[in-house]
């Protein structure tokens, strides 16, 4: 590894594998085409496939470090986990399934720095966006889980696993145990004051178990009970500045930096 890193992706992983390989010299080689100077975190609870044995070895290859936990301790906890130990000052989150392509890393990059906000979202809900190879049922539940976001931040995919943010905007933020969704959290409760979307096509996982579940979704439920009362009860409205941006202001930003 250098000694510059200017951006950090925090991958997940629980059970992963079957991908993980393909996804880490995915990011790797993206980040190196487009001279970003970047590394990937990877946090693994203590997968029994031997996920993190096989993030060890991708180590030696690839400018990766690895976050060794001693069980399942949820995702959000994951994620902060690796904002710790990463070096970026820019921090990102991806899925390690390559449900989240590593070609849109570099529109979210390109999307941060020309915006100057706090923290920009890979979103499936704005024009340009979309999802491959969901059922309708699944298609259905993440738009309602979307919907009930709206009134607490002010975005189309609260439920996103795909963005990318500022250190300064969430460090030492505190995000709550039931916070399933780690960005809702953070839009919440850290200090972001701007937020950009930038449209991605979400594939699902062909490979693995989904992590979807019932107790996800009644996770999610919880944190929306909390996250409503914080924005309520407080009186504490959300005040973001918000902005779209659309597949030809990604083109004209990602060919100036290749330039």
């Amino acid at each position: 590894m250098t000694d510059e890193c200017q951006l950090s992706i925090v991958v997940p992983t629980y059970n992963e594998s079957t991908r993980l390989e393909e996804l880490v010299a995915g990011v790797a080689s993206t980040l190196d085409a487009r001279r970003i100077a970047g590394e990937i975190v990877v946090v693994d609870d203590n997968s029994p496939d031997g996920t993190g044995q096989l993030a060890e070895r991708l180590a030696e290859r690839f400018p990766v470090r690895v976050v060794h936990r001693e069980g399942k301790l949820g995702l959000g906890s994951a994620v902060i986990a690796g904002f710790g130990r990463a070096r970026g000052d820019v921090l990102g989150v991806m899925d390690a399934d390559l449900s989240h392509p590593p070609s849109a890393l570099p529109g979210l990059f390109a999307a941060l720095q020309a915006l100057e906000v706090d923290m920009v979202i890979g979103s499936r809900y704005i024009p340009g966006g979309g999802v491959r190879d969901w059922p309708w049922s699944r298609r259905a539940m993440s738009r309602l889980a979307c919907l009930l976001a709206r009134p607490v931040v002010p975005v189309r995919d609260a439920t996103s696993g795909l963005f990318l943010v500022r250190r300064a905007a969430v460090e030492g933020a505190r995000i709550s145990a039931t916070g399933f969704k780690i960005c809702l959290e953070l839009l919440s409760r850290a200090r972001v004051s701007s937020v950009a979307e930038v449209p991605f096509v979400f594939t699902d996982r062909t490979a693995g178990e989904s992590k979807m579940s019932s107790r996800e979704a009644v996770g999610y439920l919880v944190q929306l009970r909390d996250l409503y009362a914080r924005r309520f009860l407080s009186g504490r409205a959300p005040r973001l500045r918000y902005r779209r941006v659309t597949r030809e202001e990604l083109a004209r930003w990602t060919s100036t930096r290749e330039s």
